[in-house]
């Protein structure tokens, strides 16, 4: 059996993530979406990891070989307790494999035995981040298809909660 991890902050998930997730899941027989419990690299995520989990979760019912769990430390300590082989990682542009490209050596000197996989981008997801998407919700702007409904829905909520 073939297990992956799909690691991330999806704060909040994004359809550009499910479409990752979603070609990942025809690749490898189990997926697991882990969502960064910590990070030093971001600021603090709007949503807790319990609630990204459960969006998660809601917008991949339809994948059975998938599942989400939170994970708070190095991406390939984590892959190896689920026994995942791969890290899998989209890219949207040369921007995302500057970055990427570090953090498959630095992965790859943890943990040679662990392979990173990257998937393009469809082109209708190549301009979209959750840091944009909370930047156009934030100012009123239109996050239709997007974003899961649901998790449109939680955004603008929070969102209007914190401007009150």
């Amino acid at each position: 059996m073939t297990k992956a991890v799909c690691p991330g902050s999806y704060d909040p998930v994004t359809n550009g993530h499910i479409d990752v997730i979603t070609r990942a899941a025809e690749l490898f027989d189990e997926v697991i979406v882990a969502v960064v419990n910590a990070s030093v690299r971001k600021t603090q995520p709007l949503f807790d990891a319990e609630e990204r989990i459960a969006f998660l979760e809601e917008a991949t019912t339809h994948l059975p070989n998938v599942r989400a769990e939170a994970f708070d430390v190095l991406i390939v300590d984590f892959a190896r307790r689920v026994g995942a082989k791969a890290i899998v990682k989209g890219l949207r542009a040369i921007s995302d494999f500057e970055y990427e490209l570090e953090m498959a050596n630095l992965n790859r000197r943890q943990a040679a035995d662990i392979e990173s996989v990257y998937l393009m981008s469809g082109p209708q997801y190549s301009f979209l981040s959750s840091s944009g998407v909370k930047e156009l919700a934030t100012f009123g702007g239109d996050i239709e298809g997007l974003v899961p409904d649901g998790v449109a829905r939680r955004l603008k909520e929070e969102l209007a909660r914190q401007r009150t």
